[in-house]
């Protein structure tokens, strides 16, 4: 019978890490090359729902223009309208962003900005 060494009961362990901040948040980046599972993100997730009901409301004729939808909801138009624009983006896209798989160059911001209306397009401007 051989004898195990002793387990020592303290380990250390250094992961290369620094912190970013993301959308107001502080965030852990890994180096590159490491990608870590994710968490769908809550602040596109949030902003995608409304969208998508925002254009079936105005698809409906339930309301004729943005500004009828805006004073509605008592929000400004032109956020409504920079809203609506994630409507457009390509399924596959919409879909990543739902299973949290769009990586961190996804944001908010980026998808309320404009973007290339191809979906082929899309996923080279999104660095997806």
């Amino acid at each position: 019978m051989t004898r195990e060494p002793p387990i020592p009961e303290t380990m250390t362990l250094h992961v290369p890490f620094r912190i970013v901040k993301r959308g107001g948040r502080k965030e852990m980046q890994l180096p590159h090359g490491v990608r870590p599972d994710r968490k769908a993100d809550n602040t596109l997730v949030k902003a995608l729902a409304p969208a998508f009901r925002w254009k079936r409301l105005l698809e409906s004729g339930e309301f004729a223009t943005v500004s009828e939808l805006a004073e509605r909801e008592g929000i400004a138009p032109s956020y409504i309208t920079r809203v609506l624009r994630l409507t457009l983006l390509a399924p596959d896209i919409v879909e990543a962003i739902l299973d949290g798989k769009q990586g961190p160059e996804v944001t908010l911001a980026q998808g309320l900005e404009p973007f290339p209306l191809a979906w082929q397009l899309q996923s080279s401007h999104f660095s997806l």
